[in-house]
């Protein structure tokens, strides 16, 4: 067996003994997950690149690189897949099991950072839609976009390396301020401005005329966003990084198994969550842009146009 690759899968498993829960849960999410998340995301890929007849919008940029996070992140799954029904033994090599948790790291931090710019951009177009014209542009958004992929890939680079707890915990509580807490705190104060900013605004004064209407239904739009963008943090990557930090904590202090164990168990039941969220995000995408809902209807139209099929208007 690897016994190097077997350390680097526990750190993003835990490990106080071999326990068959862990994997039991890990080898259901991902065979349900890796489908999913393989296929919507690519979807959404070809939505975003192939549809060239609108005009891209610096919400788009972000949304394309989310979903090339995760749809990369998908091709990982059956590496992950092969080495739990091969009776947990590695037959790769190392640098391959080390470029599986380290993209393990770079899509999950990435993801934040994306949903956390997409809350940014929607705060701005709502309370300072003068400055969101200036500086909500493609390719400003591209340029970010690629910065944060340099952050995160430089910041998981040590993945690549064979990790020690020590080093592991520290890099686990700059994590979690850094890669969760501010970007946490960015989202609910985002939010938080533009809900205070609607309410400010029907207060004064109701949607008269269809322009009104049509500003109204967008702002409400960025509300549901944002809205769904803290869901998915609180569901999918709160109890994460909570647990994952109490766990290294509590191996790094020696404490018992009768302790670690149990905590071991919850942190592979919200590391499954937190990967959910590949899958999930597609779902963000649909129901709270409808620039990506055109995109959709309008690809569908071609490939059924190109089959020589009548498509009926979708409403």
């Amino acid at each position: 067996m690897n016994l190097l690759c077997c350390h680097l899968l526990a750190l993003v498993s835990g490990g106080c003994s071999e326990d068959s829960f862990k994997y039991v849960a890990y080898s259901a999410t991902y065979l349900l997950l890796f489908p999913v998340a393989l296929i919507c995301n690519g979807g959404a890929l070809a939505v975003f690149i192939l549809q060239r007849s609108r005009r891209s919008s610096a919400s788009c940029v972000v949304m394309t690189n989310l979903a090339l996070s995760d749809f990369s992140f998908s091709l990982t799954l059956p590496l992950r897949l092969h080495y739990y029904f091969s009776g947990r033994v590695w037959t790769f090599s190392d640098w391959l099991c080390r470029l599986y948790v380290y993209c393990f790291y770079v899509n999950l931090y990435t993801s934040i950072l994306f949903l956390t710019l997409l809350s940014v951009l929607r705060w701005l177009a709502v309370t300072r839609p003068l400055r969101h014209r200036a500086l909500a542009t493609p390719t400003k958004a591209l340029l970010v976009c690629l910065g944060v992929w340099l952050f995160v890939g430089v910041a998981s680079a040590p993945f690549l390396l064979q990790g020690r707890i020590c080093r592991v915990l520290i890099m686990n509580y700059v994590a979690l301020l850094i890669g969760f807490l501010l970007p946490f705190l960015t989202i609910v104060l985002s939010y938080s401005r533009i809900v205070r900013r609607l309410t400010r605004r029907s207060s004064l004064h109701g949607a008269e005329g269809p322009s009104a209407r049509l500003r109204e239904c967008n702002r409400r739009r960025s509300v549901h966003l944002v809205a769904m963008v803290m869901v998915t943090f609180v569901v999918c990557f709160l109890p994460y990084h909570v647990m994952r930090s109490v766990h290294l904590h509590a191996t790094f202090a020696g404490w018992s198994c009768d302790v670690t164990a149990p905590l071991q168990r919850v942190v592979a039941v919200t590391l499954c969550m937190a990967a959910s969220n590949s899958a999930i995000n597609p779902v963000l995408y649909y129901y709270s842009t409808r620039r990506f809902r055109d995109n959709l209807r309008e690809a569908r139209t071609s490939l059924s146009g190109r089959r020589g099929s009548i498509t009926a208007p979708y409403h």
